[in-house]
Protein backbone atom coordinates (compact mmCIF):
# COMPACT_ATOMS: atom_id res chain seq x y z
CA UNK A 1 0.00 0.00 0.00
CA UNK A 2 1.30 3.28 -1.13
CA UNK A 3 0.98 5.68 2.07
CA UNK A 4 0.36 9.34 1.64
CA UNK A 5 3.56 11.68 2.10
CA UNK A 6 1.38 13.92 4.88
CA UNK A 7 2.10 11.00 7.39
CA UNK A 8 5.86 11.77 6.57
CA UNK A 9 6.50 15.09 6.89
CA UNK A 10 9.95 16.02 7.03
CA UNK A 11 11.36 12.47 7.66
CA UNK A 12 9.47 11.89 11.00
CA UNK A 13 5.77 9.96 10.68
CA UNK A 14 3.01 12.21 11.37
CA UNK A 15 0.96 8.72 11.67
CA UNK A 16 3.38 6.66 12.40
CA UNK A 17 3.80 5.25 9.36
CA UNK A 18 6.36 6.19 6.44
CA UNK A 19 5.24 7.44 3.12
CA UNK A 20 6.31 5.52 -0.41
CA UNK A 21 6.82 8.09 -3.55
CA UNK A 22 4.62 7.88 -6.49
CA UNK A 23 4.92 5.24 -9.23
CA UNK A 24 3.06 5.25 -12.10
CA UNK A 25 0.47 2.93 -10.57
CA UNK A 26 -0.27 4.97 -7.70
CA UNK A 27 0.56 7.73 -5.48
CA UNK A 28 0.71 8.35 -1.65
CA UNK A 29 -2.16 8.18 0.36
CA UNK A 30 -3.28 6.95 4.68
CA UNK A 31 -4.04 5.57 8.28
CA UNK A 32 -3.60 6.37 12.17
CA UNK A 33 -5.22 8.12 15.36
CA UNK A 34 -5.89 10.67 18.28
CA UNK A 35 -8.73 12.92 19.78
CA UNK A 36 -9.61 16.44 17.91
CA UNK A 37 -12.36 19.57 18.93
CA UNK A 38 -14.68 19.95 16.49
CA UNK A 39 -14.11 16.91 14.17
CA UNK A 40 -13.97 13.25 16.27
CA UNK A 41 -11.00 11.61 15.75
CA UNK A 42 -13.49 8.16 14.54
CA UNK A 43 -15.49 10.35 12.27
CA UNK A 44 -15.85 7.85 9.60
CA UNK A 45 -13.17 9.08 6.48
CA UNK A 46 -10.73 11.16 8.49
CA UNK A 47 -7.94 10.13 10.64
CA UNK A 48 -6.45 12.04 13.44
CA UNK A 49 -2.56 13.62 13.28
CA UNK A 50 -1.03 13.43 16.73
CA UNK A 51 -0.27 17.31 17.91
CA UNK A 52 3.08 16.65 18.75
CA UNK A 53 3.93 15.85 15.30
CA UNK A 54 1.93 18.54 13.54
CA UNK A 55 3.99 21.15 15.81
CA UNK A 56 6.95 19.84 14.67
CA UNK A 57 6.08 19.42 11.24
CA UNK A 58 5.11 23.59 11.39
CA UNK A 59 8.29 24.24 12.85
CA UNK A 60 10.43 22.76 10.10
CA UNK A 61 7.94 24.91 7.79
CA UNK A 62 6.60 21.90 6.23
CA UNK A 63 2.63 22.96 7.01
CA UNK A 64 1.05 26.58 7.57
CA UNK A 65 -0.33 25.16 10.92
CA UNK A 66 -1.17 22.16 12.40
CA UNK A 67 -2.95 19.73 11.48
CA UNK A 68 -5.96 17.78 13.61
CA UNK A 69 -7.21 15.15 10.73
CA UNK A 70 -6.66 14.33 7.31
CA UNK A 71 -8.77 12.26 4.94
CA UNK A 72 -8.27 8.13 5.00
CA UNK A 73 -7.75 7.47 1.40
CA UNK A 74 -8.21 3.58 2.10
CA UNK A 75 -5.39 1.88 -1.24
CA UNK A 76 -3.72 3.54 -3.66
CA UNK A 77 -4.28 6.89 -5.60
CA UNK A 78 -3.61 6.57 -8.94
CA UNK A 79 -3.15 9.64 -11.82
CA UNK A 80 -6.67 11.25 -11.83
CA UNK A 81 -7.65 10.74 -8.82
CA UNK A 82 -9.08 13.11 -5.94
CA UNK A 83 -11.32 12.69 -3.06
CA UNK A 84 -12.91 15.44 -1.58
CA UNK A 85 -15.26 15.51 1.93
CA UNK A 86 -15.74 18.33 3.71
CA UNK A 87 -19.15 16.83 5.97
CA UNK A 88 -19.19 18.17 9.60
CA UNK A 89 -16.02 20.60 9.18
CA UNK A 90 -16.60 23.79 10.55
CA UNK A 91 -16.01 26.83 8.78
CA UNK A 92 -12.60 28.05 9.13
CA UNK A 93 -10.02 29.72 6.73
CA UNK A 94 -8.43 27.45 3.86
CA UNK A 95 -5.37 26.92 2.75
CA UNK A 96 -3.16 24.67 0.45
CA UNK A 97 -0.79 22.48 0.36
CA UNK A 98 1.69 21.18 -2.77
CA UNK A 99 3.78 18.56 -2.00
CA UNK A 100 6.06 17.89 -5.46
CA UNK A 101 7.99 15.12 -3.77
CA UNK A 102 5.41 12.99 -3.52
CA UNK A 103 3.29 14.90 -6.20
CA UNK A 104 0.01 15.20 -3.89
CA UNK A 105 -1.98 18.41 -3.01
CA UNK A 106 -4.18 18.25 0.05
CA UNK A 107 -6.49 21.31 1.24
CA UNK A 108 -7.80 22.03 4.53
CA UNK A 109 -10.10 24.15 6.38
CA UNK A 110 -8.86 25.35 9.56
CA UNK A 111 -6.84 22.44 10.98
CA UNK A 112 -8.84 19.64 8.73
CA UNK A 113 -8.13 17.94 5.38
CA UNK A 114 -11.34 18.23 3.28
CA UNK A 115 -9.44 17.58 -0.40
CA UNK A 116 -6.81 15.69 -1.79
CA UNK A 117 -5.45 14.96 -5.47
CA UNK A 118 -2.66 13.55 -7.73
CA UNK A 119 -1.07 16.39 -9.09
CA UNK A 120 0.94 17.05 -12.14
CA UNK A 121 4.19 19.73 -12.09
CA UNK A 122 6.85 21.66 -13.81
CA UNK A 123 8.80 19.44 -16.29
CA UNK A 124 12.65 19.48 -16.34
CA UNK A 125 13.93 23.48 -17.12
CA UNK A 126 10.38 24.82 -16.19
CA UNK A 127 10.21 23.31 -12.15
CA UNK A 128 7.38 24.53 -9.76
CA UNK A 129 8.91 27.13 -7.46
CA UNK A 130 8.90 26.25 -3.83
CA UNK A 131 7.51 28.78 -0.93
CA UNK A 132 4.78 30.59 0.44
CA UNK A 133 1.93 32.50 -2.34
CA UNK A 134 -1.22 33.86 -2.05
CA UNK A 135 -3.92 33.27 -4.39
CA UNK A 136 -3.71 36.21 -6.61
CA UNK A 137 -6.47 36.11 -8.43
CA UNK A 138 -9.07 32.88 -9.79
CA UNK A 139 -9.72 32.60 -13.35
CA UNK A 140 -13.05 30.58 -14.28
CA UNK A 141 -12.65 29.92 -17.67
CA UNK A 142 -8.99 30.83 -18.02
CA UNK A 143 -7.24 30.28 -21.31
CA UNK A 144 -3.33 30.25 -21.51
CA UNK A 145 -2.05 33.10 -24.02
CA UNK A 146 1.41 31.71 -23.92
CA UNK A 147 0.88 28.09 -24.53
CA UNK A 148 -2.81 28.65 -26.19
CA UNK A 149 -4.02 26.02 -24.10
CA UNK A 150 -7.26 26.12 -21.41
CA UNK A 151 -6.97 26.43 -18.30
CA UNK A 152 -9.98 26.20 -16.33
CA UNK A 153 -10.50 27.16 -12.47
CA UNK A 154 -7.53 28.82 -12.82
CA UNK A 155 -5.61 30.16 -9.02
CA UNK A 156 -2.88 32.34 -10.16
CA UNK A 157 -0.18 32.29 -7.80
CA UNK A 158 3.09 34.32 -9.12
CA UNK A 159 2.84 37.34 -11.17
CA UNK A 160 4.39 35.70 -14.09
CA UNK A 161 1.63 33.29 -14.10
CA UNK A 162 2.45 30.58 -12.14
CA UNK A 163 -0.94 28.88 -11.21
CA UNK A 164 -3.21 26.11 -9.90
CA UNK A 165 -5.81 24.90 -12.96
CA UNK A 166 -7.22 21.74 -13.98
CA UNK A 167 -5.28 19.21 -16.45
CA UNK A 168 -5.27 15.88 -17.59
CA UNK A 169 -3.69 14.73 -15.23
CA UNK A 170 -1.87 11.16 -16.38
CA UNK A 171 1.25 9.40 -15.79
CA UNK A 172 4.07 10.86 -18.51
CA UNK A 173 2.73 14.23 -18.63
CA UNK A 174 4.23 18.04 -16.48
CA UNK A 175 3.26 21.11 -16.49
CA UNK A 176 5.02 24.39 -18.01
CA UNK A 177 5.62 25.27 -14.04
CA UNK A 178 1.88 24.91 -12.99
CA UNK A 179 0.32 22.67 -10.38
CA UNK A 180 -2.21 20.53 -12.59
CA UNK A 181 -4.98 18.63 -10.39
CA UNK A 182 -7.94 16.87 -12.01
CA UNK A 183 -11.18 18.97 -13.42
CA UNK A 184 -13.69 17.88 -10.76
CA UNK A 185 -11.44 18.64 -8.11
CA UNK A 186 -10.13 21.87 -9.29
CA UNK A 187 -14.38 23.61 -9.90
CA UNK A 188 -14.33 22.07 -6.10
CA UNK A 189 -11.31 23.93 -5.11
CA UNK A 190 -11.65 26.81 -6.94
CA UNK A 191 -15.36 27.29 -5.12
CA UNK A 192 -13.43 27.02 -1.88
CA UNK A 193 -10.42 29.10 -1.96
CA UNK A 194 -10.44 33.11 -1.95
CA UNK A 195 -8.09 34.85 -3.54
CA UNK A 196 -5.64 36.17 -0.67
CA UNK A 197 -5.54 32.37 0.50
CA UNK A 198 -2.25 31.04 1.20
CA UNK A 199 -0.72 28.28 -0.61
CA UNK A 200 2.47 26.38 0.55
CA UNK A 201 4.39 24.57 -2.45
CA UNK A 202 7.32 22.05 -0.81
CA UNK A 203 9.44 20.28 -2.77
CA UNK A 204 12.40 17.43 -2.08
CA UNK A 205 14.45 19.69 -0.48
CA UNK A 206 11.89 20.41 2.75
CA UNK A 207 12.69 17.00 3.70
CA UNK A 208 16.65 17.24 3.52
CA UNK A 209 17.83 17.05 7.10
CA UNK A 210 20.32 19.90 7.87
CA UNK A 211 23.91 18.51 8.26
CA UNK A 212 26.22 19.92 10.57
Amino acid sequence: MVLRSLLALGGFALGGTTAALLSPAGAPHAVTAAPVAHVAASAPGRVAVPAASARQAQRQGLILQPIATILSVPGQMHYGDYRWDDAGVPKGPVWVRVDLQSQIVSVFRGQHEIGTAVILYGAEGLPTPTGKFPVLAKLKDHRSQTYDAPMPYTLRLTADGVSIHASNVRWGYATHGCVGVPEEFARKLFGAVSVGDPVLVVGADAFRKPTA
